[in-house]
């Protein structure tokens, strides 16, 4: 490996300078109060930033300053709005070098990861800068002679964005482009652990042409009074969620005050199907993108993987001999493939996973322990001899972590897949065509990856059945979370 990248001199590279500050109205301000918040690197433990340490007053603030710039930013034409979004799709890919390093600084994905989140979050601006030009409205026959019936798609209004650690880029893009599409205003708050991600897309907002107030960034380490206000204010039409199934009960609680609506993008429990007619070089790769991508911290990463009995043992083995070929490291180094998890909880989850799977019976292929590195890494681990029982079957391990579980039939592989409370997404491989009609339309489940570990793109819609959410994220049905529909019958 080559020398250890200086994370201490990247980080002021290009965080050091001016300081981070909360976007509220079209001005960068602290909070109120001056209260503010760390930001550590997790491969280092080493501080990174400060930032606001929002409360009730910057909410207040920002929702007032949402709905002050909400009637006008309706009533841009769509061609506006979408050359807006364009313009913000060029400057991240213009700017992606800096980006991806600061988003690896925060997060700790490979920087190659990284880069590849800042296109990804690029192309919800480019495509849902196409969706603004296309929100078409509709005429309906009347049922008498002189009336006219059109129908309408309008704005909902001000909308509160709650976005995770994991993608801090793209999950706020894919829910900022179509608000701003749609001509909502937004009020975004990102994850404690990563706002830098979240502030540098308000600067690139901003410097696109974005008038005051259309976007408001607030910073806060305690989420509860920013969500006290929003929902408690009339003005807040929408909130977008992602997160954590337990959090989105929550939020489906206290949206009842006020009838809000919502998009919930929750947890998963993700099985990825391997058949005995599979391509076994195909799946293995697939299962491994699906697996280790951001160190196993994706709400759709394959959590259980099935394998018919036939191919069990030589699946077992190139899977192991792959993981136990990444690199495990901070994510700025160039071999690095999987970085650090997020925070010392997370360590704990993965740890209590793998303990009570191995004293249960499990077996250790690869891994099984944290990464000699110490700090908050943990080697890529495969486990057989897996059952249902166990937690990390049953639970969200969010971790590098994959149990392998054996299967004998294909209605076997759909009842195992399909017994959990979870929807989000679901991987499977076989080359028997009619399988794939079959099981595709079997699992119980929003995304499905068919042949394909890697299924997520702008253009389709990202959602869960169950438990995994409400409402659809991407494409065409993306915009339409954003929009109300009204009817006008007009009498000649």
């Amino acid at each position: 490996m080559s020398t250890p990248i200086d994370s201490g001199a990247v980080a002021a590279a290009v965080v050091g300078g001016a300081p981070y500050l909360q976007l509220i109205g079209g001005e960068w301000c602290p909070a109120t109060g001056g209260a503010s918040f760390p930001v550590d690197n997790p491969a280092t433990g080493a501080l990174l930033a400060e930032v606001p340490d929002g409360g009730v007053a910057d909410a207040r603030a920002a929702v007032a300053a949402a709905a002050a710039a909400l009637p006008a930013w309706a009533a841009t034409p769509a061609p506006q709005r979408a050359a807006l979004l364009r313009r913000v799709a060029a400057l991240l890919l213009e700017r992606q070098e800096r980006l991806a390093t600061i988003m690896t600084l925060e997060q700790g994905k490979p920087l190659a990861e990284s880069r590849g989140e800042i296109a990804y979050a690029a192309s919800f601006f480019v495509w849902f800068a196409g969706e603004a030009e296309r929100i078409y409205g509709q005429t309906i026959p009347a049922s008498a002679a002189n009336k006219r019936i059109l129908v309408l798609r309008q704005p909902v209004g001000v909308v509160a964005l709650i976005t995770p650690w994991n993608f801090p880029a793209a999950m706020l893009a894919r829910k900022l482009a179509p608000a701003l599409a749609a001509g909502c205003t937004a009020i975004c708050k990102p994850a404690e652990q990563t706002p830098l991600s979240a502030l540098e897309l308000g600067r690139l907002c901003v410097e696109a042409g974005a008038p005051p107030g259309v976007v408001n960034i607030l910073t806060c380490q305690d989420p509860i009074p920013f969500s006290d206000t929003i929902f408690a204010d009339q003005r807040v039409r929408k909130v977008s969620f992602t997160g954590s199934t337990e959090v989105g009960r929550l939020l489906i609680q206290r949206s009842a005050a006020t009838v809000k609506r919502l998009s919930l993008e929750l947890g998963g429990n993700a099985p990825f199907l391997v058949f005995d007619d599979a391509d076994l070089g195909a799946a293995v790769a697939g299962a491994m993108a699906s697996k280790f991508r951001n160190a196993g911290q994706t709400c759709v990463c394959a959590n259980r993987i099935f394998v018919q009995r036939g191919i069990y043992e030589r699946f077992a083995q190139d899977f192991a001999a792959q993981a136990r070929g990444l690199a495990v490291g901070n994510g700025l180094e160039a071999e690095v493939n999987v970085g650090p998890l997020i925070d010392a909880a997370a360590m704990a989850k993965v740890q209590r996973h793998v303990g009570e799977a191995t004293a249960g019976g499990a077996q250790v292929l690869v891994g099984g322990a944290a990464s000699p590195l110490g700090g908050r890494f943990w080697t890529p681990t495969v486990l057989t001899n897996v059952d249902a029982t166990m937690l990390v079957a049953r639970e969200e391990t969010f971790g590098p972590v994959a149990p392998l579980i054996p299967f004998d039939r294909e209605e076997d592989a759909l009842r195992m897949a399909n017994a959990t409370n979870y929807g989000l997404a679901a991987y499977f491989y076989t080359r028997d065509v009619g399988r794939v009609f079959r099981v595709a339309e079997g699992l119980e489940y929003g995304i499905i990856g068919a042949n394909d570990g890697s299924p997520s793109t702008a253009q389709a819609p990202f959602g869960g059945l169950k438990q995994s959410g409400l409402g659809r994220e991407g494409g065409s049905h993306g915009i339409d979370e954003y929009l109300e529909v009204k009817y006008i019958s007009l009498g000649l």
